[in-house]
């Protein structure tokens, strides 16, 4: 099959809606995986044994079972249970859910970087733990934590083609149903690979950018 670039043209519009959807649901499954894993961080970092196994099981349950299974379980399961989520919004909580477990080891790797001599420090200041979190832990934690979260962010883009499974339009999707209406497969998915390169590629060196102005600010 030669490649046409009249299938091409009249494809893209549908496939550019379709990447505007995957980073849509990018952006707001990372939000949620970074907000819930820093209090799960912190209640394996410094909660008691009550709080702290209880989570990690849990923690544990999210990353050693599928997305996909958590996806289905999130979009088909529920309604029987009286709770229906749209296609985008069950992606979203499926993506933040699972990856936040993998944030949160992140997180807890990242404090547990910092010198003990800082917690002790604050302790004498009587610092809140609040503040010694907010100004003095996690200041210096951040910042070797950015190239593993930049790497589940990009992880999570290439995943977005999960949520095809629960009828998500994203970029595979719209690829797929391109291809399946026209049994021509070379242009859709060729460009469905371009695309996920062109976001990802730069995405990565925005990455290391951001690395290097976080270490400069921890040294100011």
């Amino acid at each position: 099959m030669t490649w046409s670039w009249d299938f091409t043209w009249q494809i893209l519009p549908n496939l550019l809606a379709g990447l505007v959807v995957t980073v849509q649901a990018t952006i707001l499954g990372s939000l949620l995986a970074f907000t819930l894993g820093l209090p799960i961080a912190i209640a394996r970092f410094a909660g008691g044994g009550w709080i702290r196994w209880p989570v990690a099981g849990l923690t544990e349950f999210v990353r050693r079972t599928p997305l996909l299974v958590q996806l289905y379980v999130l979009f088909y399961v529920l309604p029987d249970f009286g709770i229906a989520l749209s296609p985008l919004t069950a992606g979203v909580i499926g993506l933040g859910v699972h990856y936040s477990a993998y944030a949160a080891e992140v997180y807890r790797a990242g404090l547990e970087s910092v010198p003990k001599g800082q917690w002790e420090a604050a302790k004498a200041l009587n610092y809140p733990l609040s503040s010694t979190f907010s100004k003095v832990i996690l200041p210096q934690a951040i910042p070797p934590m950015i190239p593993a979260m930049s790497n589940y962010v990009i992880s999570m883009f290439k995943e977005t083609p999960l949520l095809s499974a629960i009828t998500v339009i994203e970029l595979m999707n719209a690829a797929r149903i391109a291809a399946n209406e026209s049994y021509r497969y070379i242009e859709p998915m060729t460009m469905v690979g371009l695309l996920f390169l062109l976001v990802s590629f730069p995405a990565s060196l925005a990455s290391v950018g951001l690395e290097r102005w976080a270490n400069r600010r921890a040294r100011d």
